[in-house]
């Protein structure tokens, strides 16, 4: 029966719409992903940047107090009197003050730059890796989506020679029902039962499929029916049945 291949090329029709329609999904996806992951990476330098960028203003700023209490020390020498010498007196503890704070910064932040270096550097590895496997999978989506599609095209083009054999008003018949029944048209009647909608057929019904003189449908799901005999034991075994049994 035509419309047992013409179902048989729909299934795989299907399949290859949906698995088209989803490789760039996938490919985006991925892409999203690896997205993430770069703009992790880019925070990381920031933050690092940001924390280097600090602790050279903390040096500097170390390096002028520095020179501030060398030349404190210097005026101290010519003080005149006990007020002045305890002026420049104070003026020094309040630059050796902000000398340890900004070292005490310092510290700090060379503590908190370690994890980010580290992280950074094994977000550098894993990235380059990472960018590798979706080139190489997205190169992988272009090769399977164009022999996707040159196969699409080719049962395409078989489809339309068979529905062109086809009685065009069981045709039109087949697509309503493929249509209303999730794409599946033609079921096989098997233990007297329709494969489908697993409903039990009448006897005198699936007499009448049996001997294929007529195109049927299930008087429950209303797909076409067609029946496949049971393969005989010397048809499986190229020997007749009698040999096997002695």
């Amino acid at each position: 029966m035509a419309v047992i291949r013409l179902q048989n090329l729909d299934n795989r029709i299907t399949e290859l719409t949906r698995e088209i329609a989803a490789l760039p999904k996938h490919i985006a996806e991925i892409e999203k992903k690896l997205h993430i992951h770069e703009r992790k990476l880019e925070g990381d330098r920031a933050a690092l940047l940001a924390n280097q960028k600090e602790r050279k203003g903390l040096e500097a700023e170390i390096q002028v107090q520095e020179q501030k209490i060398s030349k404190l020390k210097d005026q101290m020498l010519s003080a005149k009197t006990n007020e002045q010498y305890r002026a420049f007196q104070h003026e020094i503890e309040y630059c050796e003050k902000e000398i340890r704070r900004s070292e005490d910064r310092i510290l700090d932040l060379m503590a908190e730059s370690e994890p980010l270096d580290k992280n950074m550097k094994s977000a550098e590895a894993a990235l380059k890796e990472e960018k590798a496997q979706v080139e190489a999978e997205t190169q992988q989506a272009r090769e399977r989506t164009a022999a996707d599609q040159a196969a699409l095209a080719e049962l395409q083009g078989e489809r339309k020679t068979i529905a062109g054999s086809v009685d065009p008003n069981i045709y039109r018949r087949y697509e309503m029902i493929r249509k209303h029944r999730g794409g599946i048209a033609v079921a096989e009647a098997a233990d007297g039962r329709c494969s489908c909608c697993h409903m039990a057929m009448r006897l005198q019904f699936f007499q009448d499929l049996k001997r294929n003189e007529q195109v049927m449908f299930c008087e429950s799901c209303g797909r076409i029916l067609h029946y496949n005999p049971p393969a005989r034991l010397e048809d499986l075994t190229g020997e007749p049945a009698s040999v096997i049994q002695n």
